[in-house]
């Protein structure tokens, strides 16, 4: 981007479009086998659409705020071009924190103090690596030194194909190459097997700065080494809906979750691969779902070196109640039965809205009523939230003495308290919590134990 902005006194949206399309191209020639789906994609389609839209901006901050709306959208289409993301249900990292850089920028352009305090917690380090590291890829390194440096006091006879050639050379011993520079310096990343033959090369350009080697083989052998000695015996999963639920899952001690529900069942193959990234000999799985347990039972064959238990939770309290019911101290078969036991122990209901027309359990209903459920069937049914709600708990109630609301994306947090106070006012001697859950589609889970 500076070699175009050096160009000129000023930069304008014109200069700032032409830049980015620069350094969208240099980007790109850098990396010996550019993937799509990482910040390079992020970096294009920004360039892409700087290039056509800086035309209608007369002014430097709306075309900002334009160019910062199409590289959003451009992280947010990320895991759609790499799978690796889609798996894990991410964006690209890097594409995110090309737009911290971005808005930085913007705020810059607008006078706008940028926050710099920063909490770092260093002790989260390995563990943090350990989440994210594909440990059953642990040992498959076919290049072991990960080399970088600079070429720097290029020689007078060095041309820009000569950096081409490094390049080319590069690839050819090893992979995740970059070459990026011009005849000033050029910085060089490599994954080979012979550094001392990359060294060598370079210096045939000019001279070397900045080098740094490091055997990833003895990384690798660190990282299994903590992940062997920090493998458990138990551990738990479970499949959610809402980020207030995946909250409290994680809360209670969870070890992962991943997003399930209606309209988005998770697979047999997204159960087993979110069931190995958990250390642990044995996992027991939440569906949470009575449409995904066969899923989860499918994943069995598919685990590698633990054992998958499925708990038949039929719904997200079901599956709060199971993983309350853990105890680490005890061993797998009575957690289990523990955990199945727990199921019995809560009465649950859930408040949606209709799809169709339908005449069930005496009732009379139309497309969006409000409609209130047990585990079985409809038991409450009307046109306000907030009245099913009452009226499906007061049906529910026997001699519970805890009730639990869990409030969906669609509720307002002062409606879901409305809710509360009147069921606390009618059950004084209970205790009525309430808790965002962001679920869709259901407007409540209750809770009675």
């Amino acid at each position: 981007m500076c070699s175009v902005f050096k160009k000129s006194e000023e930069i304008d949206v014109k200069s700032f479009a032409q830049a980015i399309v620069t350094g969208a191209e240099v980007a790109y020639g850098a990396v010996a086998k550019p993937k799509e789906g990482t910040m390079l994609t992020v970096i294009r389609l920004m360039a892409e659409h700087a290039s056509n839209s800086y035309r209608k901006h007369k002014d430097f901050e709306s075309f900002f705020v334009d160019l910062l709306s199409a590289g959003n959208r451009a992280v947010d289409l990320t895991p759609t071009l790499l799978p690796v993301l889609k798996k894990a249900g991410v964006v690209d990292a890097g594409g995110k924190g090309l737009m911290f850089v971005f808005e930085g920028m913007y705020k810059a352009l607008i006078g706008e103090t940028v926050n710099a305090d920063i909490a770092i917690n260093d002790t989260q380090t390995t563990e943090s690596v350990m989440d994210h590291a594909d440990i059953m890829n642990l040992g498959d390194i076919e290049f072991a030194y990960c080399t970088e440096f600079f070429v720097i006091n290029l020689k007078k006879k060095t041309t820009l194909a000569d950096i081409e050639k490094l390049k080319e050379y590069l690839m050819s011993i090893g992979d995740s190459v970059i070459v990026i520079g011009d005849l000033e310096f050029v910085k060089v990343h490599v994954h080979t097997n012979k550094p001392g033959a990359a060294l060598t090369k370079a210096l045939e350009l000019g001279e070397l700065d900045k080098l740094k080697i490091e055997n990833m083989l003895e990384q690798n052998r660190a990282l299994m080494q903590k992940y062997e000695e920090e493998k458990k015996e138990m551990g738990m999963m479970a499949i959610s809906a809402g980020e207030g639920i995946t909250s409290i899952f994680k809360d209670i001690m969870v070890d992962a979750v991943i997003e399930g529900g209606q309209s988005m069942n998770p697979s047999a193959s997204d159960i087993a691969d979110a069931v190995n990234r958990i250390n642990a000999e044995n996992v027991f799985v939440f569906p949470n779902n009575k449409n995904i347990i066969l899923a989860a039972e499918q994943a069995k064959g598919l685990v590698e070196n633990k054992i998958l238990h499925v708990i038949p939770t039929k719904n997200i309290p079901q599956g709060f109640a199971a993983a309350l019911a853990f105890n680490p101290d005890l061993p797998v078969d009575e957690n289990k039965a523990n955990m199945i036991h727990a199921l019995d122990s809560v009465t649950v209901g859930q408040v949606t809205y209709a799809v169709r027309k339908t005449s069930v359990n005496g009732f009379d209903i139309k497309v969006n009523d409000v409609i209130g459920l047990d585990n079985k069937k409809i038991i409450a049914t009307g046109n306000d939230i907030g009245l099913v709600t009452i009226d499906l708990i007061e049906k529910l109630r026997s001699d519970e003495e805890i009730i639990t609301i869990y409030y969906g994306q669609d509720v307002k947090e002062k409606d879901a308290e409305m809710v509360r106070q009147v069921i606390q006012e009618r059950y004084p001697d209970c205790d009525v919590e309430l808790h965002y859950g962001g679920q869709p589609i259901y407007y409540y889970y209750i809770a009675l134990e």
